[in-house]
């Protein structure tokens, strides 16, 4: 006969076996597990460093880790021959700050010696910085035409979205300095590319400071330029400026060569506020005859010259790889130009200013404020807009 007490414990039970079938079912579950890491946070964590790379390895290992560091501290680094320092897979909003003396080995070979390419990238130079191309090592005074095969020193590429480029130092390139290609909302701001050690005999050549093409919405302010060719070419693009600069040694502000490329278009564009100074020449802007294209809304505003030896103010549409060569051809129209506040002295052995249009591609234009000296007038002036003079 059962206790009392096992009675009253299978009473119980028997309660609380009741009490749970009224309640509502409850699902059995499965194994747990782990839910992952939400994406944009795993993207947030990964890149809340800063990397500091230097010394002869730090080239590559800031490529192979670019897209993993918020911020990039290159810090004196000695980059190997014949390599490029490639930077061209950030992520969105990276920032490159170069410390220190930032090299290059010798090799022949086409460079790049720098590339940088990516959307809302900052890019910015700290205290006493340089980055030195070591250029004596090839210059041979033929640039680009023979010689040595010479590396190019930085391609700014394929930089979007409002990125922006400061206070680099940038010290004897091999040939051509900064190329701008496939840009959109690039500002670059108080740049100093010195070439100035070029100027000796068979020295720097092809030395261009800027050399821009298929980009649009692109800003150089305070530009500083000691070289051998043009302080800044504009090839192709829209709505591009360079304002405040300085520009020294080499072949002055030039639009062009315009012709013979992918891309021939040159839309909007504004030099303003700017000295060029010991240069062959001072305003300078290519068409070549037999191509087609466009030049349209260039304004040259309060540009200072001296001491320019070639041409004060050229303009022409008979370019072939030299100047004024041939009659001049039509297809590459040049309209809206605006030629105001030009002033300054061309030395004596010089001309002031020449212009060879072809018969009427030349249109549209304003020039006020022109008042270029000390040189020859060109006696072979073509097609001349009535407002303009090459006197």
């Amino acid at each position: 006969m059962p206790s009392f007490a096992s009675t009253l414990l299978f009473s119980l039970a028997a309660s609380l076996a009741a009490s749970l079938a009224a309640a509502s079912p409850v699902a059995v579950a499965g194994p747990l597990t782990t839910p992952g890491p939400d994406p944009a946070f795993a993207v947030a964590a990964k890149r809340a460093s800063s990397c500091t790379f230097s010394g002869s390895a730090g080239a590559a290992s800031a490529s192979k880790s670019q897209a993993s560091c918020a911020t990039i501290v290159l810090s004196n680094i000695a980059v190997p021959s014949g390599t490029t320092l490639d930077l061209s897979n950030l992520e969105d909003d990276t920032t490159v700050i170069f410390e220190g003396e930032t090299t290059w080995g010798y090799a022949e070979w086409e460079g790049p010696l720098l590339q940088i390419k990516g959307k809302s990238i900052t890019v910015k130079g700290g205290s006493g910085h340089v980055l030195n191309g070591g250029g004596a090592q090839w210059w041979d005074g033929e640039g680009s035409n023979g010689g040595k095969t010479k590396p190019k020193m930085f391609y700014a590429h394929d930089l979007t979205g409002s990125s922006t480029i400061s206070s680099i130092n940038i010290k004897n390139t091999p040939v051509q300095a900064v190329s701008i290609n496939g840009c959109d909302g690039l500002t670059i701001t108080d740049m100093t590319i010195d070439n100035s050690d070029g100027d000796v005999t068979d020295g720097g050549h092809n030395t261009d400071g800027f050399d821009i093409g298929e980009s649009s919405d692109v800003t150089i302010t305070g530009a500083t330029v000691y070289n051998q060719d043009d302080c800044v070419a504009i090839n192709s693009g829209t709505n591009i400026k360079f304002t405040g600069g300085y520009c020294s040694g080499g072949h002055g502000l030039s639009i062009g060569s315009v012709g013979g490329r992918d891309d021939n278009i040159v839309d909007t564009v504004t030099f303003s506020d700017t000295t060029v100074k010991d240069s062959a020449n001072g305003v300078r802007v290519k068409a070549t005859a037999g191509d087609t294209g466009t030049i349209k809304g260039v304004t040259y505003s309060g540009i200072t010259l001296s001491g320019i030896t070639s041409y004060g103010i050229l303009i022409e549409q008979n370019y072939d790889g030299g100047d004024l060569h041939g009659n001049p051809g039509t297809g590459i129209p040049i309209t809206d130009l605006v030629i105001e506040n030009v002033t300054g002295s061309v030395d004596s052995d010089g001309t002031n200013i020449a212009i060879v249009c072809g018969d009427g591609s030349c249109s549209d234009w304003t020039w006020s404020g022109v008042d270029v000296s000390g040189g020859d007038t060109y006696d072979a002036c073509e097609n001349v807009p009535s407002v303009a003079s090459c006197t």
